[in-house]
């Protein structure tokens, strides 16, 4: 037997919840921040000096791609020096 899908209640209304096996494409600022594990301030500094990418905008709502966040995260400089040694190059 199957099991109904998960729900929960905004504004006295239930609404459907995503299975845990599928995130969401798209994000709020706040989820976009937490999702980066830093402040929504430091993330609209982020997105403002070009580091994360702008949003999409549907109608009046501003989503993010959370597939262009992850690309924007790993194009951030590493701590520790110039990204284009590698330090295992310098073990010889």
């Amino acid at each position: 037997m199957m099991e109904p899908p998960a729900t929960t209640e905004i504004r006295g209304r239930r609404k459907p919840e995503l299975p845990k096996n599928l995130p969401p494409k798209g994000l709020s600022r706040v989820h976009a921040s937490q999702y980066l594990n830093v402040s929504p301030g430091k993330f609209d500094q982020m997105v403002a000096d070009g580091r994360m990418p702008r949003p999409k905008v549907i109608d009046s709502r501003r989503v993010w791609d959370r597939e262009a966040i992850d690309l924007a995260f790993e194009a951030l400089p590493e701590a520790g020096g110039d990204p284009d040694v590698n330090p295992w190059d310098l073990l010889t």
